[in-house]
Order: structure tokens, then sequence, then C-alpha cells
């Protein structure tokens, strides 16, 4: 049986990996499947730099817990392409992304590889009879994406926003990006902002004055530590955040903004507050206690996981581990579009050693040698390491320490899959 792997190689061939915008395609795809988009109840889009996923996840697992009939697409995914599509208590199957997968080809339409499957998306989602939302996490920017398709979204998430894919959306400044994201939102919804910086939602602000879609900014709720416990708190309510799982102001953030917008769908407060414990995000500050890359450290080591590719995800990484008191020791991996060498200026002083790796099967990762030498400039001892266990082997000691394993998405899912 053809392995998930496999497959999402087969669609990388396929369907071109470079991103195009223009939604000229996907309008002319779901043409002539007859608009199946416009079937979907209550589209929630989740637009944003940083936080879509954890966002998106939080208010998924929110209506679920509340008897919802619920669908997420989101991206990218860490191990198996299904990750992409959950439909309430599952999964999408290889099988059933084959099966779509096939209908949308017969179509002759030329879609990139993400247009694909936001297509499969629509067509599992559409499948799925009378559910009561679906979740849709934007790709790059919003004002040309494959998701930008509904007039009358139920609302319109905007998380943080911060300086990344200027490459991509051919801009140089931050007010640009911020144009390209939520510029071009729908004048019929409910738009929620999340946290941000000043200038950030200063800006913001100027762009929506002349929405005259209903507005929710992010002084209209607050997590607020009180006598050691974390609380949410708005206007009318009050829940107690008890988590495991939570282990930094952006995921605090994130939580926060979803929290509000279950308690504004009308999911009960209890709901919320029994649903938070059960909550745990791959590949962002997730902890790593079992698997068969723990055969390299000692029993007691800590094995950090996180996917922080952005200054602003560099920051919560590094203002949680520098909450540690032991030693701690970095495997990094990057993408050249990332700005490898301003990014690790985010940890000053964190790091004893960094060990460097290139991402396996990633066109445009840095090699490990690029890496290695932004390491040196910057201070650190380092050296580098042909894949994650000769990594781990290479920072093996009797010395209790935390590894954390940081710099990509991409590089987090292929250490998953090897564990």
């Amino acid at each position: 049986m053809i392995s998930s792997d496999t497959y999402y190689k087969y669609l990388q061939k396929k369907y071109t990996r470079k991103i195009n915008l223009d939604r000229k395609r996907i309008i002319a795809a779901l043409e002539k499947l007859g608009k199946i988009h416009l079937n979907l109840n209550n589209v929630c889009n989740i637009i944003g730099s940083d936080g879509k996923f954890t966002t998106g996840f939080n208010l998924f697992s929110f209506l679920k817990a509340s008897q919802q009939k619920v669908t997420f697409f989101s991206s990218p995914h860490l191990v198996s392409v299904c990750e992409r599509i959950m439909l309430t208590n599952r999964f999408i199957t290889l099988d059933e992304i084959k099966k779509y997968e096939k209908i949308i080809y017969k179509t002759k339409s030329k879609l990139t590889l993400f247009e694909a499957l936001t297509m499969i998306y629509l067509m599992a989602a559409d499948n799925q009879k009378n559910s009561s939302y679906n979740l849709v996490e934007a790709g790059a920017g919003f004002e040309k994406d494959s998701t930008n398709l509904w007039d009358h979204p139920k609302a319109q998430i905007i998380t943080n926003i911060n300086l990344q894919h200027q490459d991509l959306f051919k801009v140089k400044t931050l007010k640009e990006v911020i144009k390209i994201k939520v510029g071009h939102l729908s004048k019929n919804t409910t738009i929620y902002i999340g946290k941000q910086k000043p200038e950030v939602l200063k800006e913001i602000k100027k762009i929506l004055k002349k929405n005259p879609s209903k507005k929710i900014y992010p002084s209209a709720w607050s997590i607020k530590k009180i006598r050691g416990k974390y609380y949410y708190k708005d206007s009318k309510n009050k829940i107690l955040i008890k988590s495991n799982n939570i282990n930094s102001s952006g995921l605090f953030d994130n939580l926060g903004l979803s929290i509000k917008i279950a308690l504004d769908f009308g999911i009960q407060s209890k709901i919320i507050e029994k649903t938070i414990p059960k909550i745990s995000y791959q590949g962002r500050l997730q902890y790593l206690s079992k698997g068969k890359l723990r055969k390299h450290l000692k029993k007691k080591d800590i094995l950090l996981l996180d996917g922080a590719h952005s200054n602003t995800s560099a920051q919560n990484l590094y203002n949680h581990l520098k909450t540690m008191k032991r030693p701690i020791y970095g495997i990094w991996a990057m993408q050249k579009n990332k700005d490898p060498s301003k990014f690790l200026k985010n940890f000053k002083g964190i790091f004893k050693k960094i060990v460097t790796m290139t991402i396996d099967s990633e066109p445009n990762a840095c090699s490990a040698d690029n890496l290695k030498q932004i390491v040196v400039k910057n201070g650190y001892s380092s050296d580098k390491a042909k894949n994650i266990h000769d990594a781990l082997k290479k920072l093996k000691s009797k010395q209790l320490k935390t590894v954390c394993v940081f710099g990509s998405l991409y590089h987090i899912g292929n250490v998953l899959s090897k564990n």
C-alpha cells in the first residue's frame, strides 16, 4: 500500500509547488464542480502570519466538544498530508484524498499544489453533509489566496501579523503585508483581531475603518495570571486555564482569541474550561517523552520541538527557554527565505551549543554548512549533522540537559516522522 509520504511526493510532481497567487484557477475549477464551496455552513477564515493553526485547532476542539459537526483545513502538515483536513472525529483518509484528487484532475484545471489541496478539502467538507462550522486556514496572505472564496463567511479571524513572505508578496514593508492580509476582508462578516504589536493594531484599525463588518478587537478580552493561575477574562466571563501544553505568551494569546470566538458562537464556558487541558499541539512547544529518538538521550533529558521560524515565534520560544535552569542545546534547520541570520539573533545567550542540519527533501532549505557559519558568527559552539539521529548523538553526554529542535515546521515534521 502506498504511504502518505510517497503519495504527497506524487502530488508535488503532479501540481506545481510554486506559489502563484491568483484566484482565477481555483474559481474556474469550482465552476466545473458546481461551486461546492457555497454548500458549506458557517465558514470561518483564519488569516495571519503566526498562530493560525493553534487558534483554529483550539476553536475546532471547542466546537467538537460542544457536539458540533466541524471541519478544519490547515497547512502545512507535519507527518502525513491527511493531517491537513480534520473531519469532526478524524483526519481525512489517504483513500479519500486519492478519490477527490482524481475528480479534480478530470476537470483539466491547472492548479498549484496548495490549490489542489484546498479543492480536496472543499470536496471532503461538502461530502460531510451539514457541518455546523467549517474552519479554513489561509495559505499565503489572503488577497489572492485560494481560501478567499466566500462573500459572507461566519467570521474572519486575524491572528498575529508580522513581517514575513516579503519575497512572495513582492513587498518590503510591514504595512504592505498587513494590507495584503486584512485589506480584502468581507464586508458582511464578524472580524476578530488577535493580539498584535501596537503599530500593527494601529494599521489594522486604519485599514478596517471603512469596512462595515462587525469588528472585535483584542481589548475585548485578556489573559490574566492571578495567584499563579491563568484565567481568560472578558466583560462577562472568567475561565480558568489548566494546561501543561500552553507554554508561551503567543500560545496564550491564540487560546484567548479562540475562547472569545467560541463564547460568541454560544459554546458554554464550562465546556471550554473542560476542553482546554485536553488540547495539545504537534510541533508547537511540544515535549517528546516517548519514541525512538529518546534512546539517544538520558531518561531525564528534555526533548523539546518547536517549529518557530519567524522573529515573533522565535521570541516566544526564547521567552520559554530562558525559564529553564539546565543547559540548553539546539538542533537547528531552516529555509533560506526566512532570514536565518536575523532569526538566530533572537536567542542571544540561550544555547550552549547548536548542531545544524539540512531539512530533508526541501529544495529551499539552508545547508547545514551555511547555518553553521551563522551559528559561529553569533558566538556559539557549533557542529553539523547528517540527520536527527546523528545530531542527537553529537549532543549525548552525562549532563542533564534540554535539547531544543527548532527553525522550521518542515524540520519538525521530519523529526516527528523519525520518532
